[in-house]
This record gives structure tokens, sequence and C-alpha cells, in this order.
């Protein structure tokens, strides 16, 4: 199934922690990219199709300054991002070489890319800020991605935070962090996901009422029949 724009629409008005129980009820557990946290607070929810970065272990020859003008290098894959593309980096949890900095930020911004998740870290704090472009990472770090990494390509399936991608995933990422939704199983989630948004919404409902735990979360038969009537205005 394509992600259209109504397909945009309806993830972002789910949360990151529902998509998680809704995957979770399909068998699928390890959806949430560790280490990838908001690099400010407030930043807006986003949707959009994963576009794929991957990074290995320094290598002398290969990690230099020099490669950052090489065919194979994170310039060259920025100029392949699409406008609306989520862009998922695979650093290893590497935590003392920075991925990007301001200026590959700013370009990624210019390009109209929604945002960059990563397990890793990033530089130039300030001017990262500074682009508008929103970032989930594992922190900050002075030296340059040379320092600890060595860039190997892009648009092929990683791990990141201990979560397989594979282009064109689905992502969602909001203040609890980012969420991968495999492509094949889009349609079944924006089917289920806001009906378990609105379950959920209404026990809130009834938790303000003081209705107790047990038999309302989960539901019993009887909450079960309270709520369809609920949804069918009776």
């Amino acid at each position: 199934m394509e992600l259209t724009s109504e397909a945009i629409d309806t993830l972002k008005g789910v949360s990151t922690a529902t998509l998680t129980t809704v995957l979770l009820k399909k068998g699928l557990r390890n959806v949430w990219i560790r280490g990838a946290r908001p690099f400010r607070p407030g930043q807006p929810r986003l949707v959009g199709p994963a576009f794929t970065l991957r990074f290995v272990p320094a290598r002398e020859d290969l990690a230099t300054p020099a490669s950052w003008g090489s065919p194979i290098s994170t310039r060259a894959a920025i100029e392949a991002m699409p406008e609306g593309a989520i862009v998922v980096a695979d650093a290893m949890g590497v935590s003392d070489a920075g991925i990007f900095g301001d200026i590959l930020c700013a370009r990624m911004a210019k390009k109209g890319v929604a945002g960059l998740i990563t397990d890793g870290v990033v530089r130039d704090a300030a001017g990262v800020l500074s682009t508008g472009l929103a970032v989930w990472s594992s922190g900050i770090a002075a030296p340059p991605s040379v320092a600890g990494l060595t860039f190997v390509g892009w648009q092929e399936t990683i791990g990141c935070g201990g979560v397989a991608v594979i282009p064109g995933d689905i992502v969602v990422v909001d203040d609890d962090g980012a969420v991968v939704i495999p492509a094949g199983l889009l349609e079944e989630v924006l089917a289920e996901a806001p009906e378990q948004e609105a379950m959920e919404a209404w026990i809130m409902t009834e938790i303000d009422r003081g209705v107790a735990l047990p038999g309302l979360y989960p539901m019993n038969e009887e909450t079960k029949k309270r709520y369809e009537a609920h949804k069918s205005g009776q």
C-alpha cells in the first residue's frame, strides 16, 4: 500500500506508544529504535518513508576527511534524499563521533527531508538546532564522523537501535521515540491503530469517572458492550 497524504494524516493522529501495541498484537515486538531521543522538546510527530544510511567502524584508510568528497559519501547520500523522507542512520550506537553537523542538516532541511533518526550522535548542536531539522539521536559529540565511523552506503537494509529497517518502511516518531512499521503491514495498521487510540481515549474518560481498572483495562465483555454503545451514540 502506498503511503498517501491521507495515510500520513491518519498516522500523525496515533502515538508511537499505541503503534507498538498494535504491532505487538501482530507478533512484532522489536519495532522501537533504541537510543533515538528528541534533540529538542516539542518536535512534531513525524510520519514518512525510511531512507537508510549505514556506517561501519572507522578504518584509517577509508575514514578520512578526503572521503567526504567521494562518490560514496554522506554528501552524495543527502542529494539522493527525497522530500518527506525520514532518514534513519545506523551509527552502531557510537557516541563519540557526530554523523552530521549543521551544514549537512541545513542541506537536508533545504531539500525538505522530514527528519533524522540515529542511534548515534550529531555535532554542532547550536547549528543543528538553527536549521530547524527535526532530529532524534542518542546525544552530541564534537568530533566528526570519520573519528569513529566509515560511511558505506545508503538505501539498503540496516540495523538501527537494534531494529531492522528496510528502505520504504514507514517511520513514525514522536516524544517517545521512533517506531518502524513494515511497509507490508501499513494497510492493517491504518485500519486498526485509530480504533486502538479511540478505545484508549474512552478508557481515560472512564478512569476520570472513577472506574476501577479490573475489567476496564483490558476490557471485559461488559465493558466492551458499554464501549460499543458509546461508539454508536446510545
